[in-house]
């Protein structure tokens, strides 16, 4: 597994090292002594699935709030998505800045998500999945998200048009607003 430090402080992403011969590959998708090496102390303790049946399917973008606030590992291994984080810890150098990258089958990427990082994506292609590593139990009652276009943020998503999103999804708040009244991390 090789770390490739991104653009927002303390997030990146994990590359496989695939070893491969007539039969296919064998890659390590997660190493905790090499996280450590980096300075993660990920422990997991859920693993989540995903799958999408339609492209343009986008969900996000989703957090939880402490006492539960969550590091993930996301990977897609069928299909292809664009997968977004935005950085919303107030004290952080990075906070309001956002970063997406596409996750694959074929390019075998994955993406770490610290604590404090509001995380979604949109789908790319038919019958993707996705698989999350997470760090914390899921607790509806500190479920929380911003919204997915919010101006705020002006994330850049490679398909605006034709989108199939949740109601819940849609109707986060405006992330100005909470900011100010309501404590969002």
């Amino acid at each position: 597994m090789i770390i490739e430090p991104i653009s927002l402080k303390d997030a990146f992403i994990i590359k496989q090292e695939p070893i491969e011969d007539e039969r296919g590959y064998f890659a390590r998708t997660f190493c905790k002594k090499t996280l450590k090496e980096y300075g993660v102390e990920f422990e997991m303790l859920q693993t989540n699935m995903a799958f999408n049946r339609y492209s343009k399917t986008l969900r996000g973008m989703h957090f939880q709030k402490p006492p539960f606030s969550e590091e993930k590992i996301v990977s897609c291994f069928q299909g292809s998505i664009y997968d977004v984080i935005i950085d919303i810890r107030l004290e952080s150098a990075t906070f309001g800045k956002w970063f997406g990258t596409v996750l694959s089958a074929d390019n075998k990427l994955s993406l770490y998500v610290p604590k404090g990082f509001a995380h979604g994506y949109q789908t790319l292609e038919d019958n993707s999945s996705i698989n999350y590593m997470v760090s914390e139990y899921y607790t509806p009652a500190y479920e929380s998200g911003v919204r997915w276009n919010d101006s705020f943020f002006d994330i850049q998503w490679p398909i605006t048009d034709g989108l199939l999103i949740s109601d819940k999804d849609k109707k986060w708040g405006d992330f100005r607003a909470n900011i100010n009244g309501i404590s969002l991390l």
